[in-house]
Formats: structure tokens, C-alpha cells, sequence
């Protein structure tokens, strides 16, 4: 198994070795393409970020600046919408569902370094994957660990650290992050906290 076979499958590796260096630099190159496109130039962005990332749907837009180290380990579905300064760290697999929105400064972190300092100090690295359902709104500058699931139809407060799984249909909020309720149908009357929809079409 290879050193990028290892970082794959979640195992220790070391991410200068087979070939991963040319590849984060290849991507840094498209990176740095994309954020210096005009924001007139929306076709040519449209497809500029489907050619970074390795699966999308078909109605998805990033906000520049966008930033990731591979891209193609980077999954997500239709209706998919980044504001700016997104960071993703793409070591492990990042899969995102449809429908989902993410506020300014969104990091999601696969990647991480073993807790020991002797451990730490042989250059070993990791990254484990992280999944995102379907009809999930991240908030401000949230930060997403590791070997995290965040189920459908989640709201995550803005500056929350997701540590642990998040089930689905909450709202979730903290450092680290929280369950503080359910959504329910009484949610749909409302906007933001008690104020409601004065339109039907919605």
C-alpha cells in the first residue's frame, strides 16, 4: 500500500511521499486560478470548480476565496452553496449532500497529527473522512473535526467545533457542539427565531 493508499483508508502516511506533493500543488495551481477569476466570469467559475472537485451536482457555487488541498476527495450535491473563505482540508473523503449552505469561514479539517509528541514528530499525518447529509445550513465560521457525520436537515450555530456526530433533524450548536432541540413542523411558520413569513410562496 502506498503512501496515498494509506491516506485513503484512514491509516498513518506521510504526505510528501508518492507523488501527493505534485498532486496538492497541481491543485493549489487550479486553486489560485479560480480565486483570481472575476466575479462576472461565472460560467468559466462554474466550471473551473467542477473540474476541482471530484463529484458535484449540478447547480453548485463556491464564493472566492475558496481553498482545499486536493479537491478531489471532495464530494457534493446538487444545490450546493460555499460564502466566503471556505477551507477545506481534504486528506480523508469529504462528502457533502444536496441542499446544503455554508456561512462565511466554514473549515472542514479531515486531517490530523497523533496526540503523543514523540508520535507527532515522525511525520506521520492522518485523515479520516467526513460526511455532511442532505438540507444542512453551517453556520459562521464553524469548524468541523475529523470522522464527523452531521445528519439531514441540521442547523449548526456559527462558531460551533463539531467534535462528535450530529444526529438529524436538530439544531446544533457550541464549542464543542451541542444538541440544543429538534426542528420540527412548527419551524416552517418562521424565518428567524419569532419572527414569521409574511409570503405563502415558500
Amino acid at each position: 500500500m502506498n503512501q496515498k493508499e494509506r491516506m485513503l483508508a484512514g491509516l498513518p502516511y506521510k504526505a510528501w511521499l508518492d507523488g501527493l506533493s505534485e498532486e496538492r500543488i497541481q491543485n493549489k495551481l487550479k486553486i489560485y486560478d479560480y480565486n483570481l477569476l472575476r466575479p462576472d466570469e461565472d460560467k468559466k467559475m462554474s466550471q473551473m470548480i467542477k473540474d476541482i472537485l471530484g463529484k458535484t451536482g449540478d447547480s453548485i457555487f463556491i464564493e472566492q476565496p475558496f481553498h482545499c488541498d486536493y479537491g478531489k476527495n471532495i464530494e457534493v450535491g446538487n444545490n450546493f452553496y460555499a460564502n466566503y473563505n471556505c477551507t477545506i482540508l481534504d486528506v480523508g473523503k469529504v462528502i457533502i449532500g444536496e441542499n446544503v449552505m455554508f456561512a462565511p469561514n466554514v473549515a472542514i479539517y479531515t486531517a490530523g497529527h497523533p496526540i503523543h509528541p514523540q508520535s507527532r514528530n515522525s511525520d506521520y499525518e492522518y485523515g479520516l473522512a467526513v460526511t455532511i447529509g442532505n438540507n444542512v445550513w453551517i453556520g459562521g465560521s464553524v469548524v468541523i473535526n475529523p470522522d464527523i457525520k452531521i445528519g439531514n436537515n441540521v442547523v449548526i450555530g456559527s462558531g460551533s467545533v463539531v467534535t462528535k456526530n450530529i444526529p438529524d433533524n436538530v439544531v446544533a450548536v457550541g464549542n464543542p457542539c451541542k444538541v440544543i432541540r429538534k426542528i420540527t413542523d412548527d419551524d416552517r411558520k418562521y424565518y428567524f427565531k419569532d419572527r414569521e413569513f409574511d409570503v405563502q410562496d415558500y
